[in-house]
C-alpha cells in the first residue's frame, strides 16, 4: 500500500487525513505543503515521515539554505527523530556533494528493508491463531512496506498466519479507525474496531495474546514515546500479563536523550478532541481541552523493543546498545 510517490521530480502524498473515506493523491509543490503535510498529519508515521522529509529536502534545497530548512521542517513534529535523523543525513550528503535524489530514494529503500526485519523479528514472537490488540497506526500507510507495529501482523498474513486484531479507535484523530482498519481490511486480516475504553475488557476476556505498538522515540533506557493513551494500554497489559511489544527502527533510539522526561511532547491545537471528524462539536466553545499527541510508556511496562537490528530485553539501557555491535 503506497502511501508517497515521487515522479520526474515531483511529490505526491497519499492524504491520510481524509482516509478511508477518500484516497486523494496532493503534490508537494513548496517547503511550505511540506511543513504543512507532515504537521497536519497528511503524512504520518516517524519511517514514513522520515522518507517524505528526503524528497521535501532534495526538491526544495536549490530554493532556500538547506539547513534552514531542515530546521524548519524538524519544527513540523518535533517528537518525530526520523524527522530530524533523515533531514541531518540529506545535509551531510549535500555538505559531500551527493546526488539528493539518489540519497532519497536510498532512505526510502532501507526503510523498505528495515520493515521488513521488524516484521520479521516481531513475527518470531506470535503464533498463528494470536489475539492481538494494536494502537494507532504503524503499518504501510506510516512507512515504505510493512510498517513496524503492524508489520509482523501483514508479513504473517503473507507467510499464511491468521491473527484476529483488535484496532484502538485512538481519539482525538481516530488514527486506529480511519488507518489502521482500513489498511488491514485491505491486507484481509480479521480486524474488529474498539474504542479506546474497551482495551481492558478484551484482555480480560483473554482475547489478547499480544500487544503491538509503533513508537516515535526511544530513550537510552527504553522509555519510548507513543501515541497518546499507549502508557495506559502498557498498564493494562501489565496487569493482565500480556505481552507488551514496541516496534520501531533503530534509528528512534536516542541516545543523546537518557530517559521518558528528556522527550519532547507535541501538543496539538486543544480543538481537534471536540471539533475533528465531528460535523457540530462535541463540547461547549468555552469547555477548554488538553491534547498531547504523544505520552511516554516507562520501560518497566515494555516486554521487548522490536527494532531492526534485533529484539531488545530489558535491561533496556544495556540491551540498546549491544544491539549496535
Amino acid at each position: 500500500m503506497e502511501n508517497l510517490r515521487f515522479e520526474n521530480k515531483r511529490l505526491f502524498i497519499l492524504d491520510q487525513t481524509i482516509l478511508p473515506n477518500e484516497e486523494k493523491w496532493v503534490e508537494i509543490k513548496s517547503k511550505e505543503d511540506a511543513y504543512d503535510a507532515i504537521k497536519k498529519l497528511m503524512v504520518r508515521g516517524a519511517p514514513a515521515i522520515g522518507v517524505f522529509a528526503g524528497y521535501a529536502m532534495t526538491l526544495f534545497s536549490d530554493k532556500t539554505d538547506i539547513h534552514e530548512l531542515k530546521n524548519y521542517l524538524d519544527s513540523s513534529r518535533p517528537t518525530a527523530v526520523n524527522l530530524s535523523w533523515a533531514t541531518a543525513r540529506m545535509v551531510k550528503a549535500a555538505e559531500n556533494g551527493a546526488d539528493l535524489i539518489n540519497e532519497a530514494n536510498a532512505i526510502k529503500s532501507e526503510d523498505e528493508e528495515m520493515c521488513r526485519k521488524i516484521s520479521e523479528y516481531g513475527l518470531s514472537l506470535l503464533k498463528d491463531g494470536d489475539g492481538v490488540l494494536t494502537h494507532c497506526n504503524a503499518g504501510e500507510l506510516a512507512a515504505s512496506k510493512y510498517g513496524t507495529g503492524l508489520g509482523p501482523l501483514i508479513l504473517g498474513k503473507e507467510k499464511g498466519y491468521e491473527f484476529h486484531v483488535f484496532s484502538d479507535e485512538t481519539r482525538p484523530l481516530l488514527q486506529g479507525a480511519r488507518l489502521t482498519s482500513y489498511e488491514l481490511e485491505k491486507a484481509g486480516i480479521d480486524v474488529t474496531l474498539i474504542c479506546d475504553s474497551m482495551a481492558s475488557v478484551v484482555m480480560k476476556k483473554g482475547l489478547v495474546n499480544a500487544v503491538l505498538v509503533g513508537c516515535d522515540r526511544v530513550a537510552a533506557n527504553g522509555d519510548t514515546a507513543n501515541k497518546i493513551g499507549t502508557s495506559g494500554l502498557a498498564i493494562l497489559a501489565k496487569h493482565y500479563n500480556i505481552p507488551f511489544y514496541v516496534l520501531g527502527p533503530y534509528s528512534t533510539v536516542d541516545f543523546d536523550c537518557q530517559s521518558g522526561d528528556g522527550i519532547e511532547i507535541e501538543e496539538r491545537n486543544p480543538d481537534e478532541i471536540k471539533q475533528m471528524y465531528f460535523k457540530k462539536p462535541t463540547a461547549l466553545k468555552e469547555t477548554k481541552c488538553y491534547n498531547p499527541a504523544f505520552d511516554v510508556t516507562d520501560n518497566s511496562l515494555i516486554t521487548a523493543i522490536i527494532t531492526d537490528r534485533g529484539i531488545a530485553y530489558p535491561p533496556f539501557n544495556k540491551s540498546l546498545k549491544e544491539l549496535l555491535k
